[in-house]
This record gives C-alpha cells, sequence and structure tokens, in this order.
C-alpha cells in the first residue's frame, strides 16, 4: 500500500496541486531577452538555479520532454522524480552524494544529443547559494552554455529547511530573472574552472537579489 502512495497517489496529487496553486500565480520576466536567447538556440544548454527555487520553476517549463532533470536518488525524492515525468521532463536520479558518476554520465549523453539538463546550482544539501563545480564541468566538458535562472514571490513563504525553500504563496506575484550564458573551453585549468564558478555564484545571487 505504503508503495502504491508514493509511485502512483501521491505524485498525481502533487501534480494536481503543482496546477491548481501555479495557474492563481502572476507572473512577469525581468530579463525576457535573456529567456529568449535559450529558447532560440537549437542545441544544448545547461539551465541551473538554487535548490530553493524549484518549486515554480518545475512549473514554468514543464512538458519539455529534451530537458533532464536530476533528482536525488533517495527515498524522500521519489515522488519528486515521478512528478517531474508527470510534468513531461526526463529524469536522471543522482546527486552529489550518491550515484554521482552514472548521473553524470546520463546528463553528459543527453548533452551530446543536443538535449537540455537542469541542475541544481548548490546541490541537494548546499551549503545554501553555493554554487558547486559539477555544472561548470559539465560545460567545459560539452561546450554548451551555462545559463543561470531563478523567480522571486511576493508574498512567499519561506520554509525553515536548510535551502529556506520558497513557496508563492496563492494570487501571489512571480518574477522570473535569469543571467547571460557562462561558456568555457574543454581545455582550460583548475584556475579558470574555479573563477566559472565563481562567476555563477555571482550572477544566481546577483539575479535572485534583484526579485527578492
Amino acid at each position: 500500500m505504503k508503495q502504491a502512495l508514493v509511485k502512483y497517489i501521491l505524485p498525481w496529487l502533487a501534480y494536481l496541486f503543482l496546477h491548481v496553486w501555479c495557474r492563481t500565480l502572476r507572473v512577469s520576466n525581468l530579463s525576457p531577452e535573456n529567456e529568449a536567447y535559450f529558447n532560440n538556440l537549437s542545441g544544448r544548454y545547461i539551465m541551473t538555479h538554487w535548490h530553493s527555487r524549484i518549486f515554480f520553476l518545475l512549473f514554468y517549463f514543464r512538458g519539455r520532454k529534451d530537458w533532464n532533470i536530476l533528482v536525488s536518488p533517495s527515498r524522500d525524492a521519489e515522488v519528486l522524480a515521478r512528478l517531474g515525468k508527470l510534468l513531461g521532463y526526463t529524469v536522471v536520479r543522482g546527486s552529489s552524494y550518491k550515484n554521482t558518476l552514472a548521473a553524470s554520465k546520463e546528463l553528459l549523453k543527453a548533452l551530446n544529443r543536443d538535449e537540455r539538463v537542469v541542475v541544481v546550482a548548490d546541490g541537494s544539501r548546499g551549503p545554501r547559494h553555493v554554487a558547486q563545480v559539477g555544472s561548470i564541468q559539465m560545460a567545459r566538458i560539452t561546450g554548451a552554455p551555462l545559463i543561470p535562472m531563478t523567480f522571486g514571490a511576493r508574498p512567499r513563504h519561506e520554509f525553515n529547511s536548510w535551502d529556506r525553500f520558497v513557496l508563492p504563496l496563492p494570487f501571489s506575484k512571480v518574477t522570473l530573472n535569469f543571467g547571460t550564458p557562462i561558456t568555457l573551453e574543454k581545455k582550460v585549468g583548475e584556475a579558470l574552472i574555479e573563477e566559472k564558478r565563481q562567476e555563477l555564484d555571482r550572477q544566481l545571487n546577483a539575479i535572485t537579489q534583484e526579485v527578492d
């Protein structure tokens, strides 16, 4: 019974909840030109955001079958993984702590097929709002542009979790924001990789502050 609840009932309830909740929101975009950039790209790219901003972004980009999202392989994330599939995404199970190598290979294969990948910049456990190097390395290996994204909401509720997870309240105003693409060549040194990681960190924090 518990298995059926996690596999079938809860994902559909979450799907219905997300649709009903998010359709009450008033949405605007602070950087439409940056969104137009990746929407007009014919090839691969990597989208990245803070862990706290999953809720609305998961709904906003629904139905994009060539978007591969990384979801933790833990039991706690099983409902999220199945919700992602219901929303039309391709789900890859893995995190920086478990199933890392296999998940990374699947994401790289997707990028090499000219599909798109979405990763959480600060990972599944943080530290909060500190970009990890994983998405930078994927961009380096594949040559795919890395695009920061976020949203803000007023009014909203912030959970008392490690990431301060953001839930827009019904009928609140949601503002999207996108950064400028980050690119780097395949053969670069560790110093430049760290420089790009810091650039991603700065961009994500800046575009998040703009909408908060």
